[in-house]
């Protein structure tokens, strides 16, 4: 067993004075990544920071129209509450697909943006990974890269997928990550946050060393708009995504005014299909056009031995989202 010290902040401030410094140093809140990878050994921590008795439980509408969420908030209780369900239904039903209830009660705002690869590749601790021991190699680019492995945003690096169905709604929503460092605070735009593999797949998030993420906050929600989160998967409880897909729409009678389209499942990070939506907008809604852009999203996607698959069923769940966000204006 590694040995490590822990130590427990009451401060944002003290938190990041004790998570800076040599070794590895992690913040703990749930723990319902953290955990795991310690136990695994794939995490190999000096110490452990516990933040949950920081003041960072409230969610807040802003004057503009946005939503603060303190990074200490539950899933189950971001999932709940009333302004979600009504101004971001997608991310509300993104949250209640992603886990079983005991994880969702105890995992985080925070913790959810910072969540590693299910690659089994990276979690044995033996094989060869990228993000866990720089310059090994990639074990899943010739190994078994069926369900968590990427086609879009994949490198000769790293091909996992990031594992969250709460941030895929994020990024269709649109939302800056508020963080606390040892210069102070600042934020960054959630389309930032999340770093492809490229040559550095160890390095999975924009951030300074010890700095603490606080805040989320979203954009205000698209007036009149309506989103769904469709999830695509092996089994129907407590399985990551195949493919999966966060859609935002606003319509004007029968043509689209506006749209945002996320995918997760089939991504190096949460993925947000910018040429898709821009060929939605203006036009009037019909299934040929949701395929004609579905095949748009996914037209940089590089299959590997055993997710070749993962390319038409990302065309799927875009057009079967659209479809069904749409069924009064198809019919």
């Amino acid at each position: 067993m590694r040995t490590f010290d822990y130590q427990r902040a009451s401060s944002p401030a003290q938190a990041v004075s004790q998570a800076t410094g040599d070794g590895q140093r992690f913040y703990l809140a749930g723990g319902t990544t953290l955990l795991d990878l310690v136990k695994l050994d794939v995490m190999q921590a000096d110490q452990l920071v516990d933040i949950n008795r920081l003041d960072l439980l409230k969610i807040e509408p802003l004057s503009d129209g946005r939503l603060r969420i303190g990074a200490l908030v539950s899933n189950t209780e971001l999932a709940q509450h009333p302004l979600v369900r009504d101004r971001y239904p997608v991310l509300a039903e993104a949250i209640l697909q992603g886990a079983s209830t005991a994880l969702r009660n105890k995992a985080t705002t925070g913790g959810n943006l910072m969540q590693r690869v299910r690659c089994n590749y990276f979690r044995d601790g033996l094989s060869a990974c990228n993000k866990r021991e720089p310059g090994s190699g990639c074990a899943a680019i010739d190994g078994l890269n069926r369900s968590v492995h990427a086609v879009l945003g994949t490198s000769d690096q790293c091909i996992a997928t990031h594992p969250s169905d709460m941030c895929v709604a994020v990024a269709a929503i649109g939302a800056q990550v508020t963080v606390q460092g040892a210069k102070g605070s600042r934020d960054i735009g959630f389309a930032d946050f999340h770093l492809l593999p490229g040559q550095t797949p160890w390095r999975e998030h924009a951030l300074e060393s010890g700095e603490l993420i606080t805040h989320l906050t979203l954009d205000a929600p698209l007036p009149g708009s309506r989103s769904a989160y469709l999830k695509l998967r092996d089994r129907t409880s407590y399985q990551f995504a195949l493919a999966s897909s966060a859609v935002v729409l606003v319509l004007e009678g029968q043509r689209i005014k506006e749209a945002r389209i996320a995918l997760g499942g089939v991504a190096t990070k949460p993925w947000r299909a910018v040429e898709a939506e821009r060929a939605l907008v203006g036009q009037q809604a019909s299934l040929d056009l949701y395929q004609r852009v579905a095949q748009l999203a996914m037209k940089e996607a590089k299959a590997y031995s055993h997710n070749a698959f993962k390319i038409p069923l990302g065309q799927q769940v875009i057009t079967r989202n659209l479809r069904d966000l749409t069924a009064k204006e198809l019919a």
